[in-house]
């Protein structure tokens, strides 16, 4: 494979998990996430992909994919077991998230990340040209800008993180710290989705590894690293003229004939996550059609579940909770035909999902924690007429800037209730106001104006690095 001057690494490649006869194979987009937020700009520009392409054993060779080249790194089942299932998401996934369920910590899950970790930045410098910029993603590689850095200190390289970054109460339990941070500080350019995450991490680079850091700049061996927020966003244009189009206009009719015509559909999509508060959600929905403020003729509730992680076991367990659940409220309010809530627990391709999102008259996204959340973005993209309520957690990082949003906390089932009820029964005139002015908002800061902004800084820092190196 020949050298590439962009080369983005992610944990997964952006494709399906199968490939067609004829060898073709698709970019991967589920519900909001990282191939989301970075297909858009990959589409038009000469890239090579970094990341796992789903199975255990060998690496396959995979094509090339609306222009972008992938590049395969293999895991074993211990990898995945230790690296992924393990450090990556039993241990840095809920740390992450306010430890919503309790981290745990194992010595073999460390050392399968440094292993995997290498093996990323050791494919990473193999496909990067000289001096070429190199994207690394997330959590689950945190390691990869300082272990590049090592083998090609020539190239630009920026890391950011999709997820929250915790308070450093919270990260200062991790074993080992200071090494996930030096990791980190590889990189010219930390990109977090909220400032506050960048204080967070300043603080934890003096704290812990006791550099002179301030919310925009670390120094660290001879160099300056810059830290900033930079929000993800979406393709505003596409979802809208996504949205737009006869044939998805007359899905999300049959749709709504469908669940029987109600007056007021509730939606909710949300991988199967701990995170994404879909029990307190349940809960709040099934007390109010115990009190009589939603009735099933009137309401119903669309909640898609997409499964995530299935092999973890905190994941199997809220599964069998969720879906005892919806049972439970089912058998008790709904009727022959008129179930209380349609559960779904399938992916959508992009022309169902936008039909879902205009048949949605509320979108509940109530996360307990969420570093951005792009199907809040993508519903308000969708709502073409202006109409539509956002239901959004304080908690979720596109609270921010959907500040127009019905907001609530998701810990507090009365105020989730009230404000439920509140997005249901606003005026028409007070919906349109607020998705108007959303919308405006992410016409504004789509995608393109993220990227823009994130690579320009990016480059500022590699400008910045040249005229320190002049001054000695």
């Amino acid at each position: 494979m020949r050298p590439s001057p962009l080369v983005v690494v992610a944990n997964r490649l952006p494709i399906d998990d199968s490939v067609a006869p004829d060898g073709a194979c698709e970019w991967r987009r589920s519900p909001g996430g990282l191939v989301s937020a970075l297909h858009p700009l990959l589409r038009h520009t000469p890239a090579t992909w970094v990341g796992w392409a789903g199975g255990t054993g060998p690496a396959p060779h995979l094509p090339v994919v609306d222009g972008v080249r992938m590049h395969t790194v293999p895991l074993t089942a211990h990898d995945l077991r230790d690296h992924y299932e393990g450090f990556a998401n039993a241990t840095l996934w809920p740390l992450y998230h306010d430890s919503v369920e309790q981290p745990e910590y194992h010595r073999r899950w460390w050392e399968a990340y440094q292993r995997v970790n290498q093996r990323f930045a050791d494919a990473a410098a193999e496909v990067a040209e000289p001096g070429a910029l190199v994207w690394v993603q997330d959590y689950h590689l945190q390691l990869v800008p300082g272990l590049l850095r090592a083998l090609r200190p020539d190239l630009r390289i920026g890391f950011f993180l999709h997820v929250p970054f915790p308070p450093p109460e919270l990260f200062m339990q991790l074993p080992r710290r200071a090494e996930l941070l030096r990791g980190m500080l590889g990189a010219d350019l930390i990109g977090f989705q909220r400032a506050q995450a960048a204080h967070n991490f300043a603080q934890l680079a003096t704290k812990v590894l006791d550099l002179p850091a301030t919310d925009r700049r670390i120094g660290v061996d001879g160099r300056v690293v810059r830290i900033g927020a930079f929000p993800v966003s979406i393709d505003t244009a596409e979802m809208a003229a996504l949205a737009a189009r006869p044939d998805v206009a007359d899905r999300a009719r049959r749709l709504r004939q469908d669940l029987g015509n109600p007056e007021h559909v509730i939606l909710s999509v949300d991988r199967m996550d701990y995170t994404k508060g879909i029990e307190q959600r349940l809960k709040a929905y099934s007390e109010l059609l115990a009190s009589g403020d939603v009735k099933v003729r009137d309401t119903v509730l669309v909640q898609v579940a997409v499964p995530s992680r299935e092999r973890v076991g905190q994941y199997q367990i809220l599964r069998e909770r969720v879906e005892r659940e919806v049972g439970r409220i089912n058998g008790e309010f709904g009727r022959v035909g008129e179930p209380a809530i349609h559960y779904l627990t399938q992916t959508f391709d992009r022309a169902e999902l936008a039909a879902l999102y205009r048949v949605a008259d509320v979108m509940a996204v109530t996360p307990l924690r969420d570093g951005m959340n792009l199907v809040a973005k993508e519903y308000v993209a969708a709502r073409v007429d202006d109409t539509g309520a956002l239901l959004l957690s304080e908690f979720a990082g596109a609270a921010t800037e959907l500040s127009r949003a019905f907001l609530v906390n998701p810990h507090d089932l009365e105020g989730l209730k009230q404000e439920l009820l509140a997005a249901l029964r606003a005026a028409p005139a007070d919906v349109a106001a607020r998705m108007r002015a959303m919308r405006e908002y992410l016409h504004r800061n789509d995608i393109h104006a993220w990227a823009r902004s994130y690579l320009s800084a990016l480059n500022e820092s590699s400008s910045l690095l040249t005229r320190l190196a002049g001054t000695d």
